[in-house]
């Protein structure tokens, strides 16, 4: 353990993540929640897909938190057309300048870097979501027969678009289940959207400072998973997950009849793990049955198939998720001893 999980912590770190909202939002409008999942995925060292049409900031706002957080930062634009060695970089031979001999010499590609921007993720092919693959689980790539390990903090924060098929790949559901938080991005409030209205079609501009640095980040990622939990909090993250799947007895009835595949363990690893962002960004060293309930959405909705007859009823995972916040009982919050 780095530090020990105390009130002054968690009190020095709510500070912290206020300074680093108040930068963010010298760029980004409103999106309170938006902003909030985001940074939670960077202080579990996990990783992030922002789903929503196209003009609702969401690469502005990768493109913002890197600046807030002062790591080093790539974005990977997905075509049809990327290669795999286009993301993690390829040998090339060169010749040396002493002995004059040829050599391989490897040139690091852009996920090379703490935080990377995978935009509009489903636009390639699966050869290349292969490669990104396994950076995102392994932290490393594979070139040729050497493994290069990537320097921590590591995270990808990726994007797509929901209505815009044509030219796409879905996404492997092992790929889906990298990522700790699918991120709805919906439009923004009326009053947010006049504010953006006032600062984009004037010459305002915003200078966002750096915050963090890559060993803060490091610090309270270690720091996070110290937050207190109590046992009946894992049983119910493990009852709401196994709600969830159709193969099981603790099947909700909901699910039974709506779900074609149910979530797997790391949804319970990453209920648990959300669950302590979200209540040490309160301030909290310790989680409640509502810290867990609140991170279920982004957690679940990506891990959570829906059947082909809930297609048709226009019924979603969200819809099932809620279906199970609601019949799976949930333990009292009381004091941790």
């Amino acid at each position: 353990m780095t530090d020990s999980i105390n009130s002054s912590v968690a009190a020095e770190f709510r500070e912290l993540i206020d300074r680093v909202r108040h930068e963010i939002h010298k760029v980004i409008v409103g999106q309170h929640e938006l902003v909030d999942l985001t940074l939670q995925c960077i202080f579990c060292h996990n990783h992030a897909l922002l789903m929503g049409v196209p003009g609702l900031a969401k690469t502005l706002l990768v493109t913002t938190v890197a600046r807030a957080v002062g790591i080093s930062f790539s974005r990977i634009q997905f075509t049809p057309d990327l290669m795999p060695s286009d993301i993690t970089g390829t040998e090339i031979i060169q010749e040396h300048p002493e002995t004059g001999r040829k050599q391989f010499v490897f040139v690091p590609g852009p996920i090379f870097a703490n935080m990377v921007l995978a935009d509009e993720i489903n636009r390639t092919p699966p050869k290349t979501q292969a490669a990104l693959l396994e950076a995102m689980q392994e932290k490393q790539v594979t070139v040729g027969t050497k493994k290069y390990p990537l320097e921590k903090p590591f995270f990808v924060l990726a994007t797509q678009n929901p209505i815009e098929q044509e030219g796409t790949y879905s996404l492997p559901e092992a790929q889906l289940d990298r990522f700790m938080y699918l991120i709805a991005v919906d439009y923004p409030e009326t009053s947010d959207e006049i504010e953006v209205l006032r600062r984009t079609t004037t010459n305002h501009s915003a200078h966002v400072e750096q915050v963090l640095d890559g060993a803060t980040i490091l610090r309270y990622q270690q720091i996070v998973r110290e937050v207190l939990v109590r046992d009946d909090l894992y049983d119910y993250a493990v009852r709401l997950v196994q709600a969830s799947r159709i193969t099981k007895e603790t099947c909700h009835p909901y699910a039974k009849e709506w779900v074609s595949w149910g979530a797997g363990p790391r949804a319970c690893q990453n209920l648990i793990l959300g669950a302590k962002a979200h209540a040490f960004f309160a301030g909290r060293t310790h989680i409640t049955t509502d810290d867990i309930r609140t991170v279920a959405l982004p957690v679940l909705r990506h891990r959570i198939i829906v059947n082909y007859a809930a297609v048709a009823e226009g019924i979603r995972s969200d819809d099932v998720i809620g279906e199970l916040l609601k019949g799976v009982p949930a333990p009292a919050d009381r004091a941790v001893a």
